[in-house]
């Protein structure tokens, strides 16, 4: 087993966007974004993910030598400083390039279905795959959002996706799988997807959600005015969710806000070593209690 998936605390990914025009953060991080990796590791990431391509609802694609130039000198200094990275690509050029500079986990919202050659590169890789539920690309996904049971629907078609990487060579053992919340889907689809996660587990792969700041958190915490807070006022509601999720032991968690999901995961591990392995009866005095 790769020694990113063996057992243990929910592992938290500090996303690194080195775009101009990602939905929350884009800019922000491009005038030094290894010192901004090596701040989010140092907060706790267990991994720093780095992206190149916004898939912000409604983003074209940027050309893969632009995603390249953005990405792996990043990737390259992060690796050098001693960080774990996560490249978030949809490429295989760019996963090739970026784990031979030493990423170890290739993050691809697409799971599989942007590239033909990504299956087949990543066979090749020893690396984590993350393989993300995916119907469309970002500027006709909002038009893909249908549903009868987003939950059902969506373990049904990351199935076929993780039976077609493996029939393409990727290891199972190195999958790990991401509902893609948001990709595709209405706010009341990612709650669905969140609510019925057990459908998700029963494919037998861990899990990595990426729940942070997104629209069906500003949707929920929007005011009895109906503005909708800005991403960045979403962080207390993404460590609610890294919390519920570490309580469920998922692998993984995708984050912006790190301090926050990395206490939210220590508190969940509290919680759990806290109960009693057999619990008093109602109604029945436990030692020390007369």
């Amino acid at each position: 087993m790769n020694p990113l998936l063996t057992p243990g605390p929910t592992r938290v990914l500090g996303v690194l966007n080195v775009t101009p025009d990602s939905f929350s953060d884009g800019g922000r991080h491009t005038d030094d974004p290894v010192a901004r990796g090596l701040a989010l590791h140092a907060a706790g990431a267990d991994l720093v993910d780095v992206g190149g391509e916004s898939t912000r609802p409604g983003a074209s694609r940027v050309d893969a030598a632009e995603e390249l130039r953005r990405v792996l000198p990043v990737v390259q200094g992060l690796v050098a400083a001693g960080v774990p990275v996560s490249v978030d690509t949809m490429r295989a050029a760019t996963a090739r390039a970026a784990v031979a500079a030493g990423a170890v986990v290739v993050n691809d919202v697409s799971g599989g279905l942007a590239d033909p050659d990504m299956a087949a590169t990543v066979a090749e890789l020893d690396c984590v795959y993350v393989l993300s539920h995916w119907r469309g690309a970002s500027d006709v996904m909002n038009s893909l959002a249908t549903y009868e049971h987003a939950a059902v629907e969506v373990r049904r078609e990351l199935g076929r996706q993780l039976d077609a990487v493996v029939a393409a060579g990727v290891d199972r053992d190195r999958i790990v799988l991401d509902p893609g919340l948001g990709f595709a889907k209405r706010a009341e689809h990612d709650w669905t997807v969140l609510g019925d996660l057990d459908l998700l587990q029963v494919l037998g792969r861990p899990l990595l959600i990426g729940a942070s700041r997104k629209r069906f958190l500003g949707a929920l915490l929007a005011g009895p005015d109906g503005v909708v807070p800005p991403p960045e006022e979403r962080d207390v509601a993404t460590a609610v969710i890294t919390a519920l999720l570490a309580e469920r032991d998922v692998w993984g968690v995708r984050v912006h806000d790190v301090p926050s999901s990395v206490a939210a995961v220590k508190v969940a591990g509290a919680w759990r070593r806290g109960r009693t392995p057999t619990a008093v009866p109602v109604g029945t005095a436990a030692k020390g209690d007369t």
